[in-house]
């Protein structure tokens, strides 16, 4: 990680709304959690500076109109806390989304034109062909000419590589830096370091995202997640 600046972007703080809120127990057979336990989410972006090159790792909730407004504390900061360290929308060179989830992929998007116009938007093909409904109209349609298509990992800048990590959704992909991995939603609760294999309701395909996780697990001496209230877990 010597070459590489990782920085992490706090993008909102804030519980699951209502419309898609369940009881911790549902989600973690087992855990202690009271029936009423409100799970208060982190949303953590990362900025990535090597080789001269600025890359964002997800872009966060996005603003008031966004496909995350019905259930996340919109609107995300992340104009912000990028402006807070020095940096423009004009000046991301990439944008790699872990998966297009809404609060994960809607800051791709400001009054309906890309947010980072200069930028090459990397995502997984499986992804691509998944994705559907508000996300693909409101968040791929508008980016459609800055994607660029990735199939598998990919080394994308030097010291920075994508594994392509699927179960959450089909193309969830992590970015690895030396031995730091910056998770996505291959874990969502730090529950899940403890025993992997709980899943998670919203898990596209549960048995593929525990092999994922494992593997995640297995590899990497740090995590840099985007739900746990602290950005780096060893």
């Amino acid at each position: 990680m010597a070459d590489v600046e990782i920085i992490p972007l706090c993008d909102a703080v804030g519980p699951m709304g209502a419309e898609i809120r369940k009881p911790l127990p549902e989600m973690f057979p087992g855990s202690s959690f009271p029936d009423d336990a409100e799970w208060v989410l982190h949303f953590h972006c990362y900025l990535l500076r090597a080789a001269g090159r600025t890359v964002l790792v997800d872009t966060g909730i996005g603003g008031t109109d966004s496909p995350a407004a019905s259930w996340a504390p919109v609107p995300g900061r992340i104009g912000g806390e990028l402006a807070a360290v020095g940096v423009e929308p004009a000046d991301v060179d990439a944008v790699v989304l872990t998966h297009l989830h809404s609060d994960h992929a809607s800051g791709c998007v400001t009054g309906g034109v890309p947010a980072f116009p200069n930028a090459r938007h990397l995502i997984q093909r499986a992804e691509l062909d998944w994705v559907s409904g508000q996300t693909r109209e409101q968040v791929v349609a508008p980016i459609e000419d800055l994607i660029e298509v990735v199939d598998g990992d990919a080394e994308v800048f030097p010291g920075i590589r994508l594994l392509h990590t699927p179960g959450h959704t089909p193309g969830h992909q992590c970015v690895e830096v030396g031995d730091l991995v910056i998770s996505g939603d291959v874990l969502h609760h730090p529950v899940q370091l403890a025993d992997p294999t709980i899943t998670y309701v919203y898990d596209t395909d549960p048995a593929e995202a525990v092999r994922s996780r494992m593997a995640i697990l297995a590899r990497a001496a740090v995590l840099a997640p985007a739900h746990f209230a602290e950005p780096f877990s060893p």
